[in-house]
C-alpha cells in the first residue's frame, strides 16, 4: 500500500524496462500448479477487446430488425442461446460459458470507460484505483513464481497497474506474445557479466546508504534481484509456444491475439493469477459490420480454442475468462454504416473459476427504442462476482496511501452465476 511520486515511478519502470521485465510477486508453488479442477489455486484471463465491440455483432445480435444490420444469428451448444454469426467456433464452446446482455456503465468516453471496466469504478483525480489482476496478485500471492503474477500480453494502451498499491502490483508487459522475449539474455559473457553485476551492486550500495528512502521507494534492488531471478528462470518458456503441436498453434490463429491466448493458457499452467490478453480495433463509427467481420477472424479461434484447451486440460474450474471491453456499440446503424458509443446494454461473456454456466442474463430492446436493458447489471457488480469466484471478499477494505478505506469492490455479486 506504498504510493510513488511520479518522478519515482517512472523512474523504477525505466530500470525494469532496461532490465527487460517490470516485477516479480511470489505465486504459485510447483505442487499446487501441477494440480487440475476445483483444488487448483485460481487464476484470471481477461479477454480485452479495445474500442468497444458491438453487442450486435457480438453476443447479442438482432437478425431482421432495423437495429440487427447485416449481422445474421446461429444456434449455439447452449440451448436457446443464439450468438452472431460471425462467431461459429465460439458457438460449439458456449455451453461452457455465461454470457450478460445487460451491462449498464456510466462513462461512454473511450478513456473512462477503459478505467472504470478495468478496475470497477469510475475515474477519480484524486485516487489510481488498481486494476482487476493487480488486485488478484496483491491479495493472493503465493511462493515460488519466478516470473510477474500480473501479465498483460499484446498491445495495449492500458494494460493493468497497480494504482495506489503500488507499482509493483502493474502488469508485466509483452507486446508481441509469443516470440522471443526482449532483454532477458545477457549480451555478455557469464564472466563479464558478473563483473558488471559486482560493479552495480557497489554503486547501488553506495546509492542506498546515501539516500535510504529514495532507494527504498524506487524498487531498484528489489526490482535488479527479481530481473536477474527471471533471467536464468525455467519458467520463462511459457511464454513461449515453439514447443506446441502445430495443430494446437494453428487452433488459436497465427495473430498476435491467437498466440497471446496460447501463451495465457501456458502461464496458466505455470501458475500465474493474472492475465490480460489484448485485441483492439473495435471503435467502428464506420463501417461497423466489416470492422466486426476482421476483429471476429482473431477472436473467434483463439477464444474457442483457449476454452476448449481449459476444459480439455482440466483448467476451466479453476480459471476465470471473461470477455469484455469499455462498453458496447448504439443500436441505431449512423450515415457511415457505423455505430457509435453505447455503455448501456452491453454484452460480456465470462465463465469457468467455479462459476455455473449455461447462463444468460439480461435483454436488449430488438427495436433499439427503449435505451435501458431488462435486468441491468452493473459493472461494480460484475467485478464483485469476479473477486468473489476468485475466493476474495469484496467487501473487504483496502487503506490507499492517505488512509482512504477503500473496498476492493463497491458491488454485490451475481448469485445466478455461481453453481447451484
Amino acid at each position: 500500500m506504498t504510493s510513488f511520486p511520479d518522478m519515482i515511478r517512472r523512474d523504477a519502470l525505466k530500470l525494469a524496462a532496461g532490465l527487460g521485465l517490470s516485477f516479480s510477486l511470489p505465486a504459485m508453488d510447483s505442487r499446487a500448479a501441477n494440480s487440475r479442477g476445483a483444488e487448483r489455486p485460481k487464476s484470471l484471463i481477461l479477454l480485452w477487446m479495445a474500442g468497444g465491440p458491438s453487442q450486435l455483432e457480438t453476443w447479442d445480435p438482432h437478425p431482421g430488425t432495423k437495429i440487427g444490420g447485416d449481422t445474421q444469428a446461429i444456434a449455439t451448444s447452449q440451448r436457446g442461446l443464439q450468438i452472431s454469426s460471425l462467431y461459429p467456433r465460439m458457438a460449439e464452446q458456449m455451453r461452457h460459458l455465461n454470457v450478460i446482455r445487460s451491462l449498464v456503465s456510466e462513462e461512454g468516453d473511450h478513456e473512462r470507460g477503459t478505467y472504470l471496466l478495468k478496475t470497477g469504478y469510475r475515474p477519480d483525480v484524486k485516487l489510481t484505483h488498481p486494476s482487476m489482476g493487480a488486485v488478484l496478485a496483491h491479495e493472493l500471492p503465493t511462493s515460488k513464481l519466478e516470473i510477474p503474477d500480473h501479465i498483460s500480453l499484446g498491445s495495449s494502451p492500458a494494460p493493468g497497474r497497480g494504482g495506489y498499491l503500488g507499482d509493483q502490483f502493474d502488469a508485466f508487459k509483452v507486446y508481441d506474445p509469443g516470440r522471443s522475449l526482449p532483454n532477458l539474455r545477457a549480451r555478455v559473457r557469464d564472466e563479464r557479466q558478473q563483473r558488471r553485476l559486482a560493479a552495480l551492486d557497489v554503486l547501488s550500495q553506495t546509492f542506498a546508504s546515501r539516500r535510504p528512502q529514495v532507494s527504498s521507494r524506487t524498487l531498484h534492488q528489489h526490482t535488479t534481484k527479481q530481473a536477474l531471478t527471471m533471467m536464468q528462470s525455467e519458467q520463462l518458456s511459457a511464454f513461449s509456444i515453439e514447443d506446441e503441436p502445430e495443430a494446437v498453434r494453428d487452433a488459436y490463429g497465427d495473430s498476435q491475439f491467437g498466440r497471446g491466448c496460447l501463451v495465457a493458457r501456458r502461464l496458466v499452467e505455470q501458475g500465474v493469477r493474472a492475465i490480460e490478453v489484448n485485441l483492439d480495433g473495435f471503435d467502428s463509427h464506420a463501417n461497423n459490420h466489416e470492422i466486426h467481420e476482421s476483429r471476429a477472424s482473431e477472436l473467434d479461434p483463439a477464444f474457442a480454442a483457449l476454452v476448449n484447451d481449459l476444459v480439455e486440460r482440466d483448467l476451466l474450474d479453476s480459471t476465470l475468462v471473461l470477455c469484455i471491453g469499455e462498453f458496447g456499440r448504439t443500436p441505431k446503424i449512423n450515415p457511415l454504416a457505423g455505430r457509435d458509443h453505447w455503455p448501456t446494454g452491453f454484452s460480456c461473456v465470462l465463465g469457468g473459476g467455479g462459476l455455473g454456466s449455461g447462463v444468460v442474463i439480461g435483454a436488449t430492446d430488438p427495436t433499439g427504442k427503449k435505451k435501458d436493458p431488462t435486468d441491468p447489471v452493473s459493472v461494480a457488480d460484475l467485478f464483485a462476482t469476479v473477486f468473489q469466484t476468485l475466493g476474495l471478499d469484496p467487501a473487504e477494505e483496502f487503506l490507499t496511501p492517505i488512509g482512504r478505506p477503500m473496498a476492493i469492490s463497491s458491488g454485490t455479486p451475481l448469485e445466478r452465476l455461481q453453481k447451484a
